[in-house]
């Protein structure tokens, strides 16, 4: 079978394994190994939609243990040029609650462990200081007029969830989500001369949150759950209001650079 081109994708987080009707799933090879799951592509809003459960299938990768890399390449050897990249996240300050949907702005990154760049050699320095493609941002926060639009979010190493100072620490800085799966994934993207935003669902509070009692793994999954249709709904309405990619920074800021690594279809 012949693999389709996509120039969109969705990312699926924690609880979000499926995303498309009437798709054909597609085993991708990577110079990175193999990507998290087989890519499904089908059609959304009349757009050419390729679907990555981030985690797996059955969410067999841990976020320490994804192959970012290898996500990242097979959709852009699909052709996809614009990345929604949903999520859960806890909140460390009473701005979001449980239940929100978030786009954030900003991200810092903590993590650690991580492979993050594609870059190994050579002098190639990417412009990051504004993590997120503006465009997609805008179609995500425009799909629904409950959306918060802005925030900062800090992605940290996991797989375990914070200590209370930890969370303290984090809300003190200013920092309004913690996540431990939105880098390197961002930083790979724009590398890959694609326009990437999160979509951010608060699942609870953080430890060191004033509501907040701890994080337990199967309350994040069941209100992650809870809002599938919700998300899938809010999803389709921003992938058919994405703008053109050709007029947006993020595939264009290689422009006099001399890559030292492959971007496919370039």
């Amino acid at each position: 079978m012949t693999t389709p081109r996509a120039d969109v994708a969705v990312i699926g987080g924690s609880g979000f394994y499926s995303f498309l009707r009437d798709a054909t799933e597609h085993e991708v090879a990577t110079p990175y190994g193999a990507p998290s799951a087989p890519i499904a592509v089908g059609e959304v809003a009349g757009r050419s939609v390729a679907f990555l459960p981030r985690h797996g299938k059955h969410h067999e990768a841990p976020p320490h243990g994804i192959g970012y890399r290898a996500n990242a390449w097979a959709l852009r050897s699909l052709g996809v040029r614009q990345v929604l990249a949903p999520c859960a996240v806890g909140g460390l300050r009473d701005s979001v609650a449980p239940g929100d949907l978030v786009v954030p702005d900003q991200l810092v990154d903590r993590t650690f462990r991580r492979v993050g760049s594609f870059v190994e050699s050579g002098a190639v320095h990417l412009p990051f200081a504004d993590p997120y493609c503006p465009g997609v941002r805008a179609a995500l926060s425009g799909a629904d007029p409950d959306v918060h639009d802005g925030a900062t979010m800090v992605v940290v190493e996991g797989p375990r969830f914070s200590t209370r100072a930890e969370s303290r620490h984090y809300a003190e800085q200013g920092w309004d989500l913690i996540n431990m799966t939105g880098a390197p994934e961002a930083a790979l993207a724009r590398e890959m001369g694609q326009c990437y935003a999160s979509l951010a669902l608060v699942t609870d509070m953080d430890a060191g949150a004033e509501s907040g009692e701890g994080v337990g793994q199967e309350d994040v999954f069941a209100l992650f759950r809870a809002n599938l249709e919700r998300l899938t709904g809010l999803l389709s309405d921003a992938i058919g209001a994405l703008p053109d990619p050709d007029d947006c920074a993020c595939g264009s800021w290689w422009d006099g650079v001399e890559l030292t690594y492959e971007v496919p279809g370039r």
